[in-house]
């Protein structure tokens, strides 16, 4: 059966390509639930850990909370999201982006979301086709998306996700689907180092702490799928785009500068267009500083 739908996806592009768009939106509407539930099953668990070493008694039982429970509800009213609310894009569009219950506002974040994920998801099989790369691409693509979504709103990089993925990047490179092993390896390593080392002399000459421990988490990760020779593409190109984005903000009055912004999603960004455009950036890079 498995081969039958390889064979279909190979001679169909279009089918392929519209499978994987749909696919995304589904994807997409459970990361809204991951982006929203993770943080807080995370406050819960420090919470119970502290309570815990502090030897205080334990919060009452709560409602169980997780990714799949309890049902997805209206944040205003309580309202129980049923199956034809939650179809991804069409449902937002069809309720006008209001509750069908009490009409309190949508989160316009929810389809936009949904359809963030799917076009990446195309993009993703337009590139790497129908392959094994291809279905890795797309699981790390979501991740990064999830943990994007976390990092502009909570400003914090879950362990569950970067270290899994930091492992599964060192164990598809032992099949060589994107690099190989030591380039793994070695790219983890110079990925972590790269950014605690900048993190460390900024803070002995400012004696402040210039990003958060997630960051370096997330470039080790980033490297043991890209390999260490694209790291200096990763770091500068989210640099760049970190910077032109803060400066914009503060001189449209959108921030402040000593507000803390998230470096995460950028290094996210560059990564995942270093995965798919990496050797074009680099070519650029070097042609741009004459090397």
């Amino acid at each position: 059966m498995l081969d039958l739908f390889i064979s279909l996806f190979e001679q169909q592009q279009v089918l392929y390509l519209g499978t994987l768009f749909v696919v995304g939106a589904v994807v997409g509407s459970f990361l809204n639930v991951v982006i929203y539930r993770l943080p807080i099953m995370m406050q819960r668990e420090w919470r119970h850990d502290c309570l815990e070493f502090l030897e205080q008694p334990a919060d009452p039982a709560p409602e169980k909370f997780n990714l799949s429970t309890p049902r997805s509800r209206c944040g205003n009213c309580g309202h129980q999201i049923t199956a034809l609310e939650n179809v991804p894009m069409i449902s937002y569009l069809v309720l006008g982006g209001k509750c069908s219950e009490c009409k309190a506002s949508i989160s316009l974040q929810y389809p936009l979301v949904e359809l963030f994920t799917a076009i990446i998801s195309v993009v993703v099989g337009w590139h790497f086709g129908v392959s094994l790369q291809a279905l890795a691409a797309l699981f790390l693509s979501w991740c990064l998306i999830a943990a994007s979504g976390i990092d502009i709103g909570h400003k914090l990089l879950p362990d569950s996700i970067t270290l899994p993925l930091l492992w599964l990047g060192i164990l598809l490179s032992l099949f060589d689907v994107f690099i190989s092993l030591e380039a793994s390896v070695i790219g983890a390593m110079a990925g972590y180092m790269s950014l605690w080392t900048v993190f460390m002399l900024f803070k002995l000459v400012t004696g402040k702490e210039g990003m958060g421990y997630g960051d370096f988490k997330l470039l080790a990760m980033l490297g043991a799928w890209l390999g260490w020779k694209p790291l200096f593409v990763v770091i500068l190109t989210s640099s760049l785009v970190g910077a032109t984005v803060g400066i914009t903000m503060i001189v449209l009055g959108k921030t402040e500068r000593s507000t803390q912004i998230p470096f995460g999603p950028y290094l996210a960004a560059a990564g995942w267009i270093t995965l798919i455009w990496g050797n074009e950036l680099m070519r650029f890079y070097n042609s741009l500083f004459g090397l």
